[in-house]
């Protein structure tokens, strides 16, 4: 078991590897890696979103799922700003960290890579991804003083690739188109087209993960207490998640890993993207990239338990 562990993380660890690398010796300068991250974000994962719901199997349980993964992340995101003076001075951001996860450039990509296809994360990652675009990026508007509005709320998810491609999955698989193109003679075209956009998608998103790991050592007090503060958060609502889930619904060991990814991924990147953090980006990037190690770390753990 630990020859299948190795090779399930390996390819990760050398990725992140790479990406350290390119960065170091300027490989590519900021702008190739914008580069990298529109053909990610506007193309590839818009692709992956729109095919894992758009052959899902719709469900009671899907829509379980969504309510406690949205409602966990709301308590995740409440305990945030009861907890915020754990990391003073850095206490403006620290709810935020502690809540929602970065599903889209890390999740599909870690679940991709231990299950061989990146669909079954889809039914956790859908009450993630609407919380990110609503009540996560409402309260973090509040930081710069704006007030946030529905019309707001609104624009950042219809202007948002990656939230059209699961919405335009959504709306067709719940009317069964999916199931009808799968089960049609046009099906071997379909699913090759998408196999070939999506096919480098685990590969860029990890390379672009490994650029950017910074690592501040003058941040090491507060970003050790977000992180464990976070593994202890994500830890407790994967254990009530997963409990009631598993009481109401069958057992299933694909959607239990499923879970175990979302929990154990650091808080989404766009932070920085959604707010002027100012000099607080150093505590953000830092504190991302901590947890994002932690991540690679718990993966090897998932690994294994995915193996037994």
């Amino acid at each position: 078991m630990v020859l299948q562990v190795v090779q399930m993380v390996l390819p990760i660890v050398v990725l992140l590897g790479l990406g350290m690398v390119c960065r170091r010796k300027k490989v590519f300068d900021m702008n190739g890696l914008a580069g990298l991250k529109a053909v990610v974000g506007d193309i590839c994962l818009p692709v992956v979103l729109f095919n894992a719901f758009f052959t899902a199997h719709y469900s009671a349980a899907v829509a379980l799922i969504f309510v406690l993964v949205y409602a966990g992340f709301g308590l995740a995101l409440g305990l945030g700003f009861a907890l915020r003076k754990l990391a003073a001075p850095h206490g403006k951001f620290f709810p935020f960290l502690l809540a929602s996860a970065e599903g889209g450039m890390l999740g599909y990509a870690l679940y991709g890579v231990l299950m061989g296809e990146q669909s079954g994360f889809a039914a956790v990652d859908l009450g993630q991804t609407v919380f990110a675009y609503t009540a996560f990026l409402g309260f973090l508007a509040l930081t710069d003083g704006r007030k946030p509005t529905a019309g707001g709320l609104v624009k950042n998810m219809v202007t948002n690739k990656c939230c059209i491609g699961m919405a335009l999955g959504i709306l067709l698989g719940v009317l069964g188109v999916g199931q009808w193109v799968l089960a049609s003679p046009a099906a071997g075209m379909v699913t090759e087209i998408i196999s070939m956009i999506t096919a480098p998608t685990s590969a860029l998103v990890l390379l672009v993960v490994g650029y950017e790991l910074d690592l501040d050592r003058n941040l090491l007090r507060p970003v050790a207490v977000t992180v464990l503060c976070r593994l202890a958060v994500m830890g407790c609502l994967l254990a009530l998640v997963s409990f009631v889930l598993f009481r109401i619904v069958p057992y299933d060991k694909g959607l239990q890993i499923a879970l175990m990814i979302l929990y154990s991924l650091p808080a989404p990147f766009i932070i920085p993207l959604f707010a002027d953090v100012g000099d607080e980006g150093r505590y953000i990037s830092t504190s991302l990239s901590v947890h994002t190690l932690c991540t690679i770390l718990l993966f090897i753990a998932i690994a294994a338990f995915s193996l037994r």
